[in-house]
């Protein structure tokens, strides 16, 4: 399948399906949502991991997509790492923090299948 726009990456469709998980688990729970620190980072981590990747594809180099991709990658890591945070103060139930952790992995796993790609791709072009 031929990617054309950002729209088209599976990863970045998975990211944006994180980011309105986030935003919901917030919605749910008031004192998450009044805890601005963590709420912001929350929402700041789940948006990067969509927006790095569309940034990335936007560069139309293998290597810097790959450079945004890895970005993406660790921003899933922190909503992640949030969410053990929010379960933590009871601001959300264990179903809640494993739905968004399993996405979160989703997420991190697309942008390594997508860098692997994307490097080995480099390496075509550089050995021809």
């Amino acid at each position: 399948m031929k990617i054309d726009r950002f729209e088209d990456i599976v990863a970045w469709r998975e990211a944006r399906i994180l980011a309105k998980m986030v935003y919901d688990a917030i919605s749910k729970n008031e004192k998450f949502a009044r805890d601005y620190q963590l709420r912001n980072q929350a929402i700041d981590a789940a948006v990067s991991t969509m927006s790095n990747i569309a940034e990335g594809f936007s560069r139309r180099s293998n290597k810097e997509f790959s450079q945004f991709l890895f970005i993406s990658k660790s921003s899933a890591a922190e909503v992640e790492s949030i969410f053990y945070v929010a379960l933590d103060q009871s601001y959300i139930s264990q179903k809640a923090f494993d739905d968004v952790y399993e996405q979160a992995e989703k997420v991190a796993k697309l942008d390594s299948g997508f860098i692997k790609y994307l490097s080995a791709r480099v390496k075509k072009y550089k050995t021809q």
